[in-house]
């Protein structure tokens, strides 16, 4: 076996979580080393496939670096609100006090690495404060941010083993290559190697059986393997193993690696299943905070498939992002029989009853407006719109998991706890190899904030424990 021992701190992983842990401990002058499992042109985990963070922006200042946010009043205070809310008071209450604390001050660290945003929403309907990016890009800036720091790279690096000294302390890593087993030796490993949503296997066993079948948003690469390796070594598995971020995506997505593949605008619509109904209150509240649970509904529907309606004024309002065709037709029937919904008649009678429990006032895109049906088996609580001037749009969608909500207990320094509730020492987890923050639903955006507020904070505390040690 061939030894490297020539890093003072080894991350595993280089998605944000990993590059953000990477890049401060580099900044504090560590030797580091990451670990990635990917081949260099697939490196960054589900961050390459990403593209927004949600930013308290009453708390960050990127004037400077010339850019403004387009809604600039958006506080941490609130941030912690929308986490509670959409995970319906699950979420532990100090993590997300210190994501959201530390989420303004992140952005302009990862601004001053070099990470470029583009500040101008991607469509209509976002009430929180956002910056966006390229996800290729933003790996890149960052690998090289820590590279020029002295940061060194490891490709089709898988960590499969973590090594203690003879007091419990964290010693190394040892991990499978193309050249066989390596040992890499360390005074302290951070661990943020995403989730276990892109392995059939996990799906099935925690989501169900056909969860195989379901497509994966992010990287291959994300199988898990990092979750249990901290598990062998005393970590406690905490949070919710069957929930996850399942997000609406284009039906004709890939299997994998698709990326956002997002059809939006679907809230002042409607979705239709094959059976020619509706099956959930598209004006529940902001894209932002249905789109994430959308997923795993519509999945559930038969043929894991549904149909978004739309007619010409509400035609502007979508964005869709994925590979398939927006349909048209001048009839919903006939609309649903081009998307290839199985009761496209049973569909025309639902969207005719809709528009019969339809008396909208004054219709807002950007808000809670308000309008809703009266009447309905299933009511819409906003943007109740007729659905009837011609020609009708319409798009095929499906569910795509993003990421497991399961994953390792830590406190808010990073560190690894274990089943008896202790740090471990030497060893720290962040991002979605972690557990505890999102449970039934998640505010769009927040996934990439925590991965670079426990990252960042992993690497500090690192400085610290290595300092006492």
């Amino acid at each position: 076996m061939r030894i490297i021992n020539n890093h003072d701190v080894i991350v595993v992983g280089c998605g944000m979580a990993g590059l953000s842990a990477s890049n401060r401990a580099a900044q504090l002058g560590f030797d580091v080393g990451v670990l990635e499992k990917s081949p260099k042109e697939r490196r960054g985990g589900h961050t390459r496939f990403s593209e927004s963070f949600r930013v308290p922006s009453a708390d960050a200042d990127l004037e400077e670096y010339g850019y403004e946010f387009a809604i600039s009043d958006y506080t941490a205070d609130e941030f912690y609100d929308d986490i509670m809310k959409q995970t319906e008071g699950r979420a532990d209450p100090d993590l997300v006090r210190t994501l959201v604390d530390n989420a303004g001050q992140t952005v302009e660290w990862l601004t001053e690495r070099g990470v470029s945003w583009d500040m101008e929403p991607l469509n209509v309907g976002y009430t929180v404060a956002r910056t966006f990016f390229e996800g290729e890009e933003l790996v890149a800036d960052l690998v090289e941010a820590a590279e020029e720091d002295g940061a060194t790279f490891y490709y089709k690096n898988e960590a499969r083993e973590l090594i203690f000294d003879d007091d419990g302390q964290v010693s190394g890593v040892r991990a499978r290559t193309d050249d066989g087993p390596v040992e890499y030796q360390a005074d302290a490993v951070i661990v943020g190697a995403g989730g276990y949503e892109s392995s059939p296997e996990k799906r099935t066993k925690y989501y169900g059986s056909d969860y195989d079948a379901m497509k994966v948003r992010g990287s291959r690469y994300n199988t898990g393997e990092a979750i249990e390796m901290v598990e062998d070594a005393g970590g406690n598995p905490v949070g919710q193993w069957g929930g996850a971020h399942m997000a609406l995506i284009d039906s004709e997505s890939p299997d994998v690696e698709g990326g956002a593949n997002r059809v939006d605008g679907y809230q002042y619509g409607l979705l239709i299943n094959n059976n020619g109904e509706r099956f959930f209150d598209e004006g529940e509240d902001a894209r932002a905070h249905t789109y994430a649970k959308l997923g795993r509904i519509i999945f559930e529907q038969p043929g894991h498939t549904a149909y978004i309606v739309v007619d010409e004024p509400l035609k502007d309002l979508m964005r869709a992002t994925g590979p398939g065709e927006r349909a048209e037709a001048d009839s919903v029937e006939e609309l649903l029989n081009k998307l290839g919904c199985e009761n496209p008649e049973q569909g025309e009678e639902t969207v005719t009853e809709f528009n019969k429990a339809c008396d909208p006032g004054e219709f807002d895109p950007d808000s809670l407006d308000g309008n809703s049906t009266e009447g309905l088996d299933l009511n819409k609580s906003n943007w109740a719109l007729p659905i009837d001037e011609p020609p009708y749009y319409g798009y095929s969608v499906t569910g795509g998991i993003t990421f497991g909500f399961g994953g390792i207990e830590t406190d808010t320094n990073g560190r690894a706890i274990d089943t008896v509730g202790r740090p471990i020492p030497g060893l720290y987890v962040a991002g979605n190899t972690t557990g505890g923050l999102f449970y039934e639903n998640y505010p769009g955006g927040t996934g990439l904030q925590n991965a670079a507020v426990y990252g960042k904070l992993a690497a500090e505390h690192t400085n610290e424990y290595l300092g006492e040690k």
